[in-house]
């Protein structure tokens, strides 16, 4: 029974149920054949990959077994969750900047080993590097900072 607990064999089981996931909403697209393909047949195959890797990984962690699972840490789940759903508020109402420093901010207090001076780099880092990307780089139509830019 101990196997059938291990990482592994879970994020087997993870991967085979994407993949099914993944088939069962993609049965209505025509599948095309190889030098044609339709819209379905990339996504269909790459859920046939993933569920054979799937059940490759938990073929191999039930043969060879693997570390147990941990138990869930809830401080990092919670935090980074809350930051993510506060980025979602925040983006459309004060813009990208802001929406990221409360996202960096929640979730840099998920870490045991918090310190100020790195997350406020990080936030002046992602600003700029997101800046950079989505507004200047794909020139995308969001608000940088609202009312501003």
């Amino acid at each position: 029974m101990n196997r059938f607990l291990s990482k592994d064999f879970l994020s087997g089981l993870m991967f085979v149920g994407f993949g099914l996931l993944a088939l069962y909403f993609g049965q209505k697209l025509a599948l095309g054949t190889p030098v044609r393909m339709g819209p379905g047949y990339v996504p269909r195959m790459l859920s046939l990959v993933l569920v054979g890797l799937g059940i490759l990984i938990c073929i191999v962690a039930v043969v060879s077994g693997s570390d147990p699972v941990e138990r869930p840490k809830w401080k990092p789940i919670t935090l980074v969750t809350i930051g993510i759903v506060c980025f979602a508020l925040l983006f459309e109402r004060a813009g990208l900047i802001p929406a990221l420093i409360v996202l960096i901010l929640i979730a840099s207090l998920a870490n045991e080993e918090f310190k100020l001076v790195e997350v406020i780099g990080n936030m002046v880092a992602l600003s700029v590097l997101c800046t950079l990307v989505f507004k200047v780089g794909l020139g995308m139509n969001i608000s940088i900072l609202r009312g501003v830019w």
